[in-house]
C-alpha cells in the first residue's frame, strides 16, 4: 500500500481528533481499521497518529516559532494537522527521508487545503528543516537520505539532501 495513501487516513484521523477531541484509540479504530488488511500499513499509519498528538504541544511550539506574524489560531485546521504531521516525521522518524515527509506534507496540503496552502506548508516546513541541520539535530537512517545516492564517486553519495 502506498505511503500517501496511509498518510491520507492519518490526516483523517488527526482532523477528527482535533475536531472531536475524541481519544486517540477510538480515533484509530474509526478511522484506520480500513488498513488492517496491511500490517505493516496499520502499524504505521497507528504509530504516526499516536506520535503526532502525543507530541502535539511541542510541535505546535516549533509552528508558532515560524509563524511570529500570524495568529496560530487563524492557521487552517487541515494545514495545522498537515504541518503537525510533517514535522513529527521530520523530528521522531527516523527512517524517513525529510525530503520524502516533506513532499507528502505539501501534496496533502494541495488535496485536502487551500490552493495556496501547499507553499505555506512547504515554507514552514523548509524553515523547520534548515533549523534541524542547523542546530545538528536532524538524525536520519535509511536509504534515500542524500543526493545522489548509488551513484557517481563516493563523495557525490554522501552529500545531504539541501546541503
Amino acid at each position: 500500500m502506498r505511503r500517501r495513501i496511509i498518510r491520507e487516513k492519518v490526516v483523517q484521523a488527526l482532523y477528527a481528533h482535533e475536531i472531536s477531541g475524541d481519544s486517540v484509540e477510538h480515533v484509530i479504530e474509526t478511522i484506520l481499521p480500513g488498513l488492517r488488511s496491511n500490517p505493516a500499513a496499520y502499524e504505521f499509519a497507528k504509530k504516526l497518529v499516536a506520535q503526532t498528538i502525543d507530541h502535539t504541544m511541542d510541535i505546535d511550539r516549533v509552528i508558532r516559532e515560524k509563524v511570529t506574524n500570524w495568529d496560530f489560531k487563524r492557521i487552517a485546521i487541515l494545514d495545522r494537522v498537515i504541518l503537525r504531521m510533517g514535522i513529527c516525521e521530520l523530528l521522531y522518524f527516523r527512517e524517513i527521508p525529510p525530503k520524502v515527509s516533506m513532499n507528502e506534507s505539501i501534496e496533502l496540503a494541495k488535496l485536502f487545503s487551500t490552493a495556496r496552502s501547499g507553499q505555506f506548508v512547504n515554507g514552514i516546513l523548509d524553515a523547520v528543516l534548515a533549523d534541524m541541520k542547523s542546530a545538528g539535530e536532524l538524525t536520519k537512517a535509511g536509504r534515500g537520505l542524500y543526493e545522489g545516492e548509488n551513484r557517481g564517486p563516493a563523495s557525490a553519495r554522501k552529500k545531504p539532501i539541501g546541503g
